[in-house]
């Protein structure tokens, strides 16, 4: 069971997107970025995706895209990584990717952290994928350079915990952005969900620390909401294994039992290159 084969229309992803955000955790740490985030997220689902570029230096082919709403032709910046343009992998199933990119994106919503750009799944020019608001970010910062702000330690510990919630692989300095108005965003969850451990990040200052409060608040609330046959496992159902949502759960449990942040484990720590 898992991965569901029923087609996920616009409606579907639609619906899935509001059932998501009535299951928010209520009390979040975080203020929402947007205010308008439901409607970024019908024009990203619904506009019409034209490319701009390729962006360099990805492993997989990623576009800079403009998204055009039919309805009112507003146009969204937008990064759009379609299925057809990942690079085959030996440890996680081919096409997948940006169905993981998406789940991240749910799973934050529910927790309420850390800030992921608003992202769905669309038809693009090279077929279905991801597509993610483009952040206007100041290229020059990245996680090395911005790990000292006392700003940033809890948008830094935010994205330490949610990066073992989903076993993120490749957390790089560089998928940790900053914005014009001073916001972190956390990018580039392509590599997650496995069932085996491959948490791979350069944020491992927290180590075995105490999780606060309202994190440990938001965890109980995602685990209460991943219960089996649930109104979130089955939407789970459409983009991950049964296996990788029960391991999923798993690393919940585990932080809810230990109260703590994940410790350096044994084996490869750190993604290559680190930015």
């Amino acid at each position: 069971m898992g991965l569901t084969s029923d087609p996920l229309t616009p409606d579907h992803l639609h619906s899935i997107l509001n059932s998501v955000r009535d299951l928010a955790y209520p009390d979040s740490c975080n203020v929402a970025p947007f205010k308008n985030v439901d409607s970024i997220l019908q024009r990203l689902l619904e506009g019409e995706i034209e490319l701009q570029g390729l962006l360099p230096w990805s492993s997989n082919y990623t576009f800079l895209v403009t998204v055009t709403h039919p309805g009112d032709e507003m146009t969204l910046p937008g990064v759009y990584k379609p299925c057809a343009g990942e690079r085959p992998l030996w440890d996680f199933p081919d096409g997948t990717l940006c169905q993981r990119e998406f789940t991240s994106y749910l799973i934050s919503r529910i927790l309420g952290w850390p800030n992921i750009p608003p992202t769905v799944l669309a038809d693009g020019p090279h077929g279905s994928g991801s597509v993610q608001l483009f952040i206007e970010a100041d290229y020059e910062a990245h996680y090395f350079n911005m790990r000292s702000i006392s700003k940033f330690a809890e948008a830094f510990r935010q994205i330490a915990l949610f990066d073992y919630i989903v076993n993120n692989a490749d957390r790089k300095g560089g998928h940790c952005l900053k914005d014009r108005k001073r916001r972190l965003w956390a990018i580039d969850h392509g590599l997650t969900f496995h069932t085996d451990f491959k948490l791979r990040t350069v944020i491992w200052e927290f180590c075995d620390e105490a999780i606060p409060e309202p994190l440990l608040n938001a965890l109980s609330h995602l685990r209460q909401a991943i219960d089996n046959q649930s109104e979130l496992c089955q939407i789970l159902d459409h983009f991950l294994s049964r296996r990788e949502i029960q391991a999923l759960r798993q690393r919940i449990e585990t932080l809810l039992d230990t109260g703590r942040f994940p410790d350096l484990h044994p084996g490869r720590n750190m993604p290559y290159p680190p930015i």
